[in-house]
């Protein structure tokens, strides 16, 4: 039997894909806006472009990685790139303030925000934090989640003192500032701070009151709903996400080929542990997930008056056959 190396067997493939899928003679230009520097949260996105899966939908996809992780919705909205990766928390405070955004798909289905401690530090609770030190980067969310997980425990966040760390959460954190830190990423901090050798230990928003959420999701303007590009992108990031399931060491290698700044212990660690978080189904939506999270933002005053759900987020894959 003829065997193939698996650059070899790699082309194969591609080329079979491309020979299998049919599009269009000119390849329909797409601009992803990140929300922030190419990482491995991104993995399905780089391996529908470098696996060719993008180029045999038809697809010419252009990511641009934004100076602030606030901009990408917004450039969206405002007509400055057709798709956005943001977070479902986001969405619903966006759309309550009238920007024109939908919810197309889903690019990382569990929540990553954690409240992190030193592992070998005195708080073994959340309860054990009467009296600490918290540090945050961004208000508002932050602040939700943080109070619900307190109260959860019967801490009233009068209790405890917040403190602005910016976005220096592991420093701050490391270097005694704070007792805690809330929004780390479970895929990211945790590895940095074991990669240092001073772990961490992490209790989880949805294990603590918080109702369960998408992390990443993929924003389009509403205008551009129903554009079959737009339908195209979907697929092809669900073929690329299924390679990635049964192929994730090959993938690796894939993704720091093309980014091969990114090739060290922390976005290694980090690959390992986003892999198992990504949306197997992104158009696939759910709509309790949605409406739970919105009353859970309404009881923190973040909004007023949810809209339905099938405002801002819809299940393309139900709606165009």
């Amino acid at each position: 039997m003829l065997r193939l190396n698996r650059r070899a067997s790699h082309v194969l493939l591609v080329m079979l894909a491309v020979s299998a899928w049919p599009g269009p003679a000119t390849a329909e230009k797409l601009t992803v806006v990140l929300d922030w520097f190419m990482n491995p949260d991104h993995a399905p996105l780089v391996i529908a472009r470098e696996n060719g899966i993008f180029a045999a939908a038809g697809l010419e996809v252009e990511f641009i990685e934004p100076a602030d992780p606030n901009d990408p919705p917004k450039l969206v909205a405002a007509g400055r790139g057709d798709i956005a990766v943001s977070y479902q928390p986001q969405l619903h405070l966006q759309v309550q303030e009238g920007l024109p955004l939908v919810r197309i798909g889903t690019l990382v289905a569990t929540p990553l925000n954690t409240l992190v401690v030193m592992r070998d530090g005195p708080v073994a609770s959340v309860a054990d934090l009467r009296g600490k030190k918290i540090g945050y980067s961004v208000g508002g969310f932050e602040d939700a989640v943080l109070g619900a997980m307190l109260e959860r425990h019967g801490v009233s966040p009068d209790e405890v003192e917040l403190v602005n760390v910016n976005f220096a959460l592991s420093p701050a954190l490391l270097s005694g500032q704070v007792d805690a830190v809330i929004g780390a990423f479970r895929n990211f901090e945790l590895n940095q701070m074991d990669i240092l050798g001073r772990p961490g230990r992490a209790f989880y928003p949805e294990e603590h009151g918080v109702p369960a959420y998408d992390e990443l999701i993929y924003v389009v303007h509403r205008a551009s709903f129903p554009r079959p590009a737009i339908r195209s992108f979907l697929d092809a990031v669900e073929t690329a996400t299924n390679w990635l399931v049964n192929h994730p060491d090959e993938g690796w290698e894939v993704f720091k080929s093309a980014y091969p700044d990114l090739d060290d212990e922390l976005n290694r660690r980090a690959w390992r542990d986003t892999l198992p978080r990504l949306a197997h189904r992104p158009a696939a939506l759910d709509r309790g997930r949605y409406s739970r999270f919105a009353k859970f933002l309404e009881r923190s005053d973040l909004i007023n008056n949810p809209p339905p759900v099938s405002d801002y987020a819809v299940d393309i894959s139900a709606t165009e056959q």
